[in-house]
């Protein structure tokens, strides 16, 4: 709840700019925080930060830092997001039939209040920072160094400035009706007939104390060999830790400049180069590919959930590590789900790309989109939108401006044809309705977006079809 608001939070009033939105209650964040820019596994995805228990005068040596605080009143702050779902099946066979309906809407309402912006006055802090030298031998800068990670420590951030609250409501409802026949030469007159219904409600509030803080923004370090460190003050100046030769300390910096502005060749070829993870994905056997579709559809209903899979993926591939001790109870049984599913699939495999890697590809795309975005895509994950969807991606990537062939128009309610809509114009993709087709077109200085989209779609249609 509390990572979806302040994720909430930092889209409406800061989208695409410096303030990261804090994760947990219980990371403790004021200025001077050194927090660690963690190394990730896809070029495109956004730096994912890790706040620490130090703080720069912690890992300094000599005299602590009197930094300058400039405090500001910032804005007055009440959200509410929802949506609503609602879907029916029927199904008729020669001596049966089966109705099934669900419904449901879901609300969290963000009630911060008046928030107050605290800043470090940068000059004042350059000027102190002169010829002051980091403990090279402490522990947190040994660590992060061996792991070739970024140091940053956190300049501004927004704070509550009185008891404030976030509530969820989720109201689910389900129906099923069926009924069976049997009749002929031989068999007596038999009907049977059964109703079911489902309903679920939940309302949970968070209360949230004085003096929380909700988003963040950062300084990264250059840190030297010899412990003396220059602050990063242009946003296109990367931090790191010096190494041995040039070409070490610009891999650090460069893998974020791979590809700021793809072209439509450029977007095609990389594509191309994943098409090992997503050929893996469709030849898996269809209960497993229809096991890991539900949960990564049911992820997307909640923005904790799909972090915590995310999390739990990031340090298998780093190391093995399947333990779901510290996944929250709510999110258990789906991760565990998908953990069962990928021991079994990569159980003797010599694929290049294994399951574990190509599911961890596609949901990493996911995790970078807005909270919005997973929500259109929620309403479109049935296989026949996901196979129009792909069809579109096929159009995105083309040489030339050029229908998406076969993808029908007719054949999507005007409520699908909305969610795609907004699902492309988010990624800086313009979808236009001639009538009998649709067209697609990359908007100018796209960034990374399309590339993201484009990786979440093919692989949740590799997951529902073959490809």
């Amino acid at each position: 709840m509390f990572a979806t608001a302040t994720r909430n939070f930092v889209e409406e009033v800061d989208p695409g700019g410096l303030l990261i939105p804090v994760r947990s209650l219980n990371d403790v964040i004021t200025l001077l925080t050194v927090v660690v820019r963690q190394k990730r596994f896809w070029f495109w995805q956004k730096p994912k930060h890790l706040p620490t228990d130090f703080t720069l005068n912690d890992i300094l040596t000599g005299d602590t830092i009197t930094p300058g605080v400039i405090e500001t009143d910032f804005i007055k702050y009440n959200g509410t997001y929802g949506d609503n779902i609602q879907g029916t099946m029927d199904a008729n066979f020669i001596h049966s039939n089966v109705n099934m309906e669900g419904k449901e809407s879901s609300k969290l309402q963000s009630s911060f209040g008046s928030l107050k912006k605290d800043e470090v006055d940068v000059r004042k802090l350059l000027q102190d920072s002169k010829n002051r030298v980091l403990d090279m031998s402490h522990c947190l800068i040994q660590q992060t160094r061996k792991n070739r990670q970024v140091f940053s420590i956190v300049k501004e951030r927004i704070v509550t400035c009185q008891p404030c609250c976030v509530i969820e409501e989720v109201q689910q409802t389900g129906q099923c009706a069926g009924t069976l026949s049997l009749c002929g030469p031989n068999s007596p007159k038999l009907s049977l007939k059964d109703n079911g219904s489902l309903s679920k409600d939940s309302n949970v509030t968070m209360e949230i104390p004085t003096n929380t803080t909700l988003a963040y923004a950062l300084i990264e370090l250059e840190v030297k060999h010899d412990g003396r460190y220059e602050l990063c003050l242009m946003s296109n100046t990367k931090g790191g830790f010096e190494v041995d030769s040039p070409a070490g300390l610009q891999s650090v910096t460069d893998l974020a400049s791979v590809l700021k502005n793809p072209e439509i060749s450029r977007l095609r070829q990389e594509l191309d180069g994943l098409r090992a993870h997503f050929q893996r994905l469709a030849t898996l056997p269809s209960s497993i590919k229809s096991s890991l579709l539900q949960v990564i559809t049911a992820v997307l209903e909640d923005r904790t959930a799909l972090g915590a899979l995310q999390s739990t993926l990031d340090r298998m591939l780093l190391d093995k590590n399947a333990d779901v001790a510290d996944v929250p109870l709510a999110h258990k049984e789906n991760i565990q789900t998908v953990l069962d599913v990928l021991a079994e699939s990569d159980k003797g495999s010599e694929e290049s790309a294994t399951v574990l890697s190509a599911v961890h590809l596609v949901t990493s795309a996911l995790d970078e989109l807005t909270t919005d975005c997973l929500a259109a895509l929620r309403l479109c994950c049935s296989a026949d939108v996901l196979k129009i969807l792909d069809l579109l991606v096929k159009s995105i990537t083309a040489s030339e401006e050029s229908p998406a062939s076969g993808a029908d128009p007719a054949a999507l309610t005007e409520d699908i044809l909305s969610s795609i809509e907004h699902l492309l114009a988010s990624s800086k993709v313009t979808l236009r309705n001639d009538g009998d087709a649709l067209r697609t077109e990359i908007n100018h200085n796209p960034g990374n977006r399309p590339l993201i989209m484009c990786i979440a779609l093919r692989g949740l249609y590799s997951l529902a079809h073959c490809l």
